[in-house]
């Protein structure tokens, strides 16, 4: 069975408009995704990126407007400038771990709560009525958000070197099995189509 491992952020306006299409993608080829949650911000300043708010005003302007495009064109529901961002990553990305940890539910579509809650519904995902309620509708026990906070901080921690390892410079971020590396979620048109290759 093929294997994909998914490096994405929580805060990730990309994550969200990334929906559930990379769970189609692997659906229709048989894989099984790897999710990985990491702090997005840490990974910029290892890998030479630079946050949104600091990066030169025609890469603001044009991010703006890309997001703005992208987001219309999937008919998704979009704020460029929610009320809770930034907030902090982590107690999402730490339920989204145990959440993992657990596997009753459906781990894609509470990565898809938290981003949506976000980027579409002005909810701070760093509040923990937030964080069960994403997992609630997800189908896991919403007593998640307090446990194995350790092992989320130590999980979370590992994903971040093993993206930085494995060359992850952004969110979203697709590894396939043969190291294909895919940045975006306007690749994962290209991720379907490497894996029918390699399936075929």
């Amino acid at each position: 069975m093929a294997q994909i491992d998914y490096f994405f952020a929580t805060l990730s306006p990309y994550t969200y408009l990334a929906g559930m299409r990379l769970e189609e993608v692997a659906a229709k080829h048989g894989a099984t995704i790897n999710y990985k949650p990491l702090d997005i911000v840490a990974l910029f300043g290892r890998t030479g990126g630079v946050p949104p708010k600091d990066r030169h005003i025609s890469r603001i302007e044009y991010r703006a407007q890309e997001l703005q495009r992208q987001s219309r064109n999937l008919g998704m529901d979009f704020n460029l400038q929610p009320a809770h961002w930034p907030t902090n990553a982590a107690p999402s990305s730490y339920a989204i771990i145990a959440a993992i940890k657990d596997g009753s539910g459906d781990v894609g579509k509470l990565v898809h709560s938290f981003v949506r809650a976000c980027w579409a519904e002005e909810k701070d995902i760093a509040q923990d009525d937030v964080i069960r309620d994403c997992l609630t509708e997800a189908r896991f026990d919403p007593g998640l958000a307090d446990s194995g906070l350790l092992v989320g901080a130590e999980t979370y921690a590992a994903n971040l070197e093993e993206a930085v390892d494995r060359g992850v410079f952004g969110a979203p971020f697709y590894i396939t099995e043969d190291d294909q590396r895919f940045w975006g979620q306007d690749r994962l048109d290209d991720l379907d189509r490497h894996l029918s290759v390699i399936k075929g």
